[in-house]
């Protein structure tokens, strides 16, 4: 009897897997979409600006929402070797914040 149960339920996963292939839109995808609509700025123009204020080498990104407004929040290695985050509002390029001690 165990086995038919074992059975029966690993005849339940693939419908259920196949399903999460069609959830949530993923992050690259909903970036580009707000690109494409104008909402954001693309990552490359945030990160060229941002070298031009704060170069260095990009080590993480991410696209994150608080509250309404997306940011884009960038680490980066300073040429002196320091570690910081900086936080960029993504539909007008601002630095909204910069954490010096990031890590």
């Amino acid at each position: 009897m165990k086995p038919l149960i074992a059975l029966f339920l690993v005849l339940l996963l693939p419908p259920v897997a196949a399903r999460a292939q069609f959830g949530p839109t993923p992050d690259y995808e909903f970036a580009r979409d707000a690109v494409a609509r104008g909402e954001i700025l693309s990552l490359a123009e945030v990160l060229a600006r941002l070298q031009d204020s704060h170069p260095g080498r990009v080590v993480d990104v991410e696209l994150e929402q608080d509250d309404d407004m997306l940011i884009y929040e960038v680490e980066l290695v300073t040429r002196d070797g320091r570690l910081i985050e900086v936080e960029i509002d993504a539909a007008t390029g601002r630095i909204i914040s910069l954490d010096e001690d990031a890590g």
